[in-house]
């Protein structure tokens, strides 16, 4: 039998694996919905329902992590990730697709915001020294940025459809069934973890004496995601449709340059955050991407809209390997397994709220008001996380 992978490794290879699939999904789920005969907001009503789903399982699934053998657990998720390739490329009914996405997989927003990641981080935190977190974390947002990115290219296979010989609807569902071979690929990575002897049984697995830190954390997060749902990616990508007729070749390589940006800017965080703090990085990179999103929604031309929005893609989520770093410092061994779905599930709750919201406006011509309620919102929730953590350091910044 083979060696073993360390855990580090195999969740950057399964992060790789998962995020190329989402970054196809989150791109053609509005365009399959709408070939399909739904509407923009029937399109956000999914978009929401596969977030709060999301939320849900990842509630349950950060206080397992601390009783059950995360390994176990993350190829439980793959196959659910698997099934939701199945069920999506089977069906056409909108029911069956609310409900699909609500239990499964399907991850509107792009980016990593599943059940996976209360596990993965629990796992990656636990492999690496503390003053080696920052950039362990860069590296993982930065694989899978890069996956995304190569997966929003693999969105405009459908428009080949003709040369396969099939249709645009079935050439669609093709791609769900290569999601759904992405989620076995992505359990083979985990099942390379090595495999927990001894799980220690901790009362109720919460959280102890960071219990303060991390709801206030949650809170504040939660404010930065139901911003972010205004213009999760397949939102995104729906407003470029409606507002500037944008093909899906021309979306998928705006979205892989995009993806490209976003991904080299996560090891240029942890540059900053070693000499800043994490708490600056994530406020002031994240300020002027909200306002060159807020730029973008007044924008004339297709060409100052996507480059507003490549700019914002190179700071918008310099916050993320800072903020996944910060939470996991900032809390005992103990109790980040709790701390990571704590933080992670009102985000997600949030993020489920707006894409609805963002779709009845879309749907009534307001096509503007989601960026622009997603920029302030998000200058708001830097402005509120600076005031209350600028003080509070990880161990390594504390001298």
């Amino acid at each position: 039998m083979s060696k073993a992978f360390s855990p580090a490794g195999a969740i950057f290879l399964a992060r790789a694996i998962r995020d190329f699939g989402d970054g196809f999904v989150a791109i053609l789920l509005p365009v399959y919905l709408i070939a399909l005969g739904m509407s923009a907001f029937e399109v956000g009503v999914v978009a929401t329902l596969a977030l709060f789903g999301s939320a849900l399982l990842t509630l349950a699934i950060g206080f397992l992590g601390s009783r059950h053998d995360q390994r176990a657990l993350l190829l439980a998720a793959s196959a659910l990730m698997a099934a939701t390739g199945l069920a999506y490329a089977a069906a056409s009914d909108y029911t069956v697709l609310l409900l699909v996405a609500f239990v499964g997989t399907i991850n509107p927003s792009g980016g990593s915001t599943s059940i996976f990641v209360p596990l993965e981080h629990t796992l990656l935190s636990g492999a690496v020294a503390p003053a080696a977190r920052t950039g362990a974390f860069a590296r993982y947002s930065l694989i899978g940025a890069l996956a995304g990115a190569l997966g929003a290219l693999a969105a405009a296979l459908p428009d080949s459809h003709a040369a396969l010989g099939l249709g645009r609807l079935d050439a669609i569902r093709m791609m769900f069934l290569a999601y759904a071979v992405l989620g076995a690929l992505g359990g083979l990575a985990y099942a390379r973890i090595p495999r927990r002897t001894h799980i220690e049984k901790r009362p109720n697995a919460a959280l102890g004496p960071s219990r303060g830190i991390v709801y206030k954390l949650a809170a504040l997060f939660s404010i930065d995601s139901f911003a972010g749902g205004f213009v999760v990616q397949s939102l995104l990508a729906l407003w470029l449709f409606e507002r500037f007729e944008m093909s899906l070749a021309a979306a998928s390589l705006f979205f892989f340059w995009s993806g490209v940006l976003s991904a080299f800017s996560f090891p240029v965080a942890a540059w900053i955050g070693a000499r800043i703090g994490l708490i600056n990085t994530m406020v002031f990179t994240h300020i002027p991407s909200s306002l060159c999103l807020i730029a973008a929604a007044f924008a004339t031309s297709l060409e100052w809209a996507l480059g507003l929005l490549l700019v914002r893609a190179a700071l918008s989520q310099m916050d993320v390997p800072t903020r996944s770093s910060y939470v996991m410092a900032v809390v005992t061994e103990a109790e980040r397994p709790a701390a990571a779905s704590v933080t992670a599930v009102p985000r997600s709750l949030a993020a489920a709220a707006s894409p609805v919201l963002a779709g009845a406006l879309f749907a009534s011509g307001h096509l503007i008001l989601p960026l622009l309620l997603c920029g302030g919102l998000k200058i708001l929730y830097d402005l509120l996380l600076l005031a209350a953590f600028r003080h509070i350091k990880p161990p390594e910044e504390k001298t």
